[in-house]
C-alpha cells in the first residue's frame, strides 16, 4: 500500500513539474511585457495570474488522469483488434475511438470556443468525424504496408485543391483544427493503437508504419472543416470581442472565476460521457480488465474529468481574456512591431518546455543511435517555431493570405519525404501537433486575436491560422535532421571502408593468405 501511495506521489510530482515547465515560460514572459512595454490593469493580471493557478492544477489532474484511465483503455482496445483480426471489427473500433476521444480533446474545446462563424457542436463533431475517418485510412494503410510519403502527397494536394473552393473565413481555422486534434488526450490513444496493430505484421517495415498515424489523423479535421465550410453558410462570421470583467478586488476576482465552473462542468460531462459508454460495453463484451484495473481505470476518469474542467475555466476566464488584452496593448502602441520578436522568444521557449516535445527529442536520438542529439532536435524545433510565430504576427499585422506560408512550407516538407529516411517522414508528420500544444491553442491563439484587432484586421482569416503555422514546422526540421543524418550515416560507412582498405593495404599477400 505504501508502495502504491509513494509511486502516485512521484508520478504527481513528475507531472506537476512537466507542466510547471510548459506554464512558467509563459507566465514570466507575460509579467516582464506587463511591467515595461505593455501595461495592464491590476485585475486582469490578477485574472491571469489565478488563471495559470487553475491551469496548472488541470492539467496536472488531467495528465494523470490520462495516464491512468485513457492509455490502459487505447491499449486494451488495441490488443483485441490485433487478436481478433476481424477487419470490419477493426475499422469499426477505429472509427469509434477516434470520434469519441476527439470530442473530449481540451485544445478542440478551446478553438471551437473561439470561432465565431460556427457553433461549438457542430465544430467539434466535424472534426471528430474527421479523425475518424482518418484513423482508419491510416489503420488500412499499417495493415497493408501501403508508403505514407505517396498517401500524404495525395491526401495534401486535394486540401489545397478543396481549399481553393472554400470561403475564406474556414481556411485558417481548418488547418488550426489539424493542430488542435494532436493534443494530450488524442495522441496517447492513437499511438497505443498504433503499436498494438503493428504487432500483427512481422517484417522489417512493422516499426516504420507503427509511425503516421497522428499524420493521417491531422489531416482528417483540416478536410471536414473544409467540406463544412462547402456545405455550412452562417449567418454572421464577425468576430465578437470577449468581454474583460471589470474587477475590484478579490472577492469579486474569485466570483469571477466560480461563475465560469457549471458551464464546463457541464460541457465535460457530456464530451467525457461517450468514453464512459464505450468503455463499459468493451468490458462488458471482451472482459479484459480485472477489478484492480478497474478501479484504477475509475479512479482515472474522475481525474481526468476535474482536470478538464479546472483547464478550461482557468484558460476560459483568466487566461485568454488576459492574452488578447495584451495582444491588443502591444499591436496598440506606436512601436506595433515589436510584437513579432517578442512571439518569436515566446514560440522559443513555449515549445522547448512541452513535455511531448521532450518525449519526441529523446524518441529521435535513440532512433538515430546518437548521430541526431535530443538537444540539437529541441534547438532546431524551439527556432523553427519561434519564426512560425514570427511569421505568424508579420500575417496579423499586413493580412497576408495564410497560402503564401502554408503552400510553399507544405510542398518542401512533402519533397523532403522522397530524400529522407521513411521513419523521419512519419515521426515529422506526426510531430506536427506535438509543438503546438495547449499554450498555443489558449495563450497565443488569444494573444493574436487581440493582436488583429488593434490593428483593424479580420479575425478570422489573419489571427486564425497560428496553430497550423506552428504544426507546420516540425514537418521541415525534423526532415532535415532525417537528411544530415542519413549523409553522416554514409560517410560513417565510407570512413570505416576506407579504413579497412588502408589496413588491408598494409597486410603482405603471404600474412593475408596466412590469416
Amino acid at each position: 500500500m505504501n508502495l502504491r501511495r509513494k509511486k502516485m506521489q512521484e508520478k504527481l510530482q513528475e507531472k506537476l513539474k512537466e507542466t510547471l515547465k510548459a506554464v512558467l515560460p509563459i507566465i514570466m514572459i507575460v509579467m516582464v511585457l506587463c511591467f515595461t512595454i505593455a501595461p495592464i490593469e491590476p485585475g486582469i493580471l490578477l485574472a491571469f495570474l489565478l488563471g495559470a493557478v487553475f491551469l496548472i492544477v488541470g492539467m496536472v489532474f488531467f495528465t494523470l488522469g490520462v495516464d491512468l484511465s485513457m492509455i490502459p483503455i487505447g491499449e486494451n482496445v488495441g490488443t483485441c483488434m490485433t487478436q481478433t483480426k476481424k477487419l470490419w471489427l477493426m475499422i469499426l473500433l477505429s472509427f469509434i475511438l477516434g470520434f469519441i476521444v476527439t470530442i473530449s480533446e481540451p485544445d478542440l474545446q478551446v478553438l471551437a470556443e473561439q470561432v465565431p462563424s460556427v457553433p461549438n457542436m457542430i465544430l467539434v463533431l466535424s472534426v471528430a468525424f474527421g479523425v475518424g475517418i482518418f484513423l482508419v485510412a491510416a489503420l488500412l494503410r499499417m495493415l497493408f504496408g501501403i508508403t505514407l510519403a505517396h498517401m500524404l502527397v495525395v491526401l495534401y494536394v486535394i486540401v489545397f485543391i478543396l481549399a481553393y473552393f472554400v470561403p475564406g473565413d474556414f481556411i485558417a481555422v481548418a488547418f488550426d483544427s489539424g493542430g488542435v486534434t494532436t493534443g494530450p488526450m488524442t495522441v496517447p490513444f492513437i499511438m497505443a493503437l498504433g503499436i498494438g496493430i503493428s504487432s500483427i505484421r512481422s517484417d522489417k517495415r512493422a516499426e516504420d508504419d507503427s509511425f503516421g498515424l497522428v499524420a493521417l489523423s491531422s489531416i482528417g479535421p483540416i478536410l471536414s472543416v473544409l467540406v463544412l465550410g462547402l456545405i455550412y453558410h452562417p449567418e454572421s462570421t464577425e468576430y465578437a470581442a470577449e468581454t474583460v470583467p471589470e474587477i475590484g478586488n478579490s472577492v469579486e476576482l474569485w466570483r469571477v472565476f466560480i461563475g465560469g465552473l457549471p458551464k464546463y462542468i457541464e460541457e465535460m460531462a457530456i464530451s467525457l460521457l461517450p468514453i464512459i459508454v464505450f468503455f463499459v460495453i468493451f468490458q462488458l463484451i471482451f472482459r479484459k480488465m480485472n477489478k484492480r484495473m478497474l478501479i484504477k481505470v475509475v479512479i482515472g476518469m474522475i481525474y481526468t474529468y476535474v482536470g478538464l474542467v479546472l483547464f478550461l475555466t482557468g484558460v476560459n476566464v483568466g487566461f485568454m481574456p488576459a492574452g488578447s488584452y495584451l495582444g491588443q496593448v502591444i499591436a496598440g502602441n506606436p512601436y506595433k512591431w515589436v510584437i513579432v520578436p517578442v512571439s518569436m522568444l515566446m514560440g522559443y521557449f513555449i515549445v522547448l518546455a512541452e513535455p511531448a516535445v521532450m518525449v519526441l527529442t529523446h524518441q529521435v536520438e535513440e532512433i538515430t543511435s546518437g548521430t541526431i542529439t535530443a538537444r540539437a532536435m529541441s534547438l532546431s524545433l524551439s527556432i523553427g517555431v519561434g519564426v512560425s510565430l514570427g511569421l505568424a504576427m508579420i500575417r496579423v499585422l499586413t493580412g497576408i493570405s495564410i497560402f503564401w506560408f502554408l503552400i510553399p512550407g507544405y510542398a518542401v516538407a512533402l519533397i523532403l519525404s522522397f530524400f529522407v529516411p521513411k521513419i523521419f517522414t512519419a515521426i515529422a508528420f506526426d510531430s506536427g501537433g506535438v509543438a503546438s500544444g495547449p499554450m498555443t491553442a489558449t495563450f497565443l491563439l488569444a494573444f493574436s486575436i487581440g493582436a488583429c484587432m488593434s490593428v483593424g484586421g479580420n479575425i478570422v482569416t489573419d489571427a486564425f491560422g497560428i496553430v497550423a503555422m506552428v504544426a507546420m514546422t516540425p514537418l521541415i526540421t525534423i526532415q532535415i535532421l532525417g537528411l544530415i543524418y542519413q549523409i553522416r550515416s554514409k560517410q560513417s560507412e565510407k570512413a570505416e571502408r576506407r579504413t579497412g582498405a588502408d589496413i588491408l593495404s598494409h597486410i603482405s599477400d603471404d600474412e593475408i593468405i596466412e590469416l
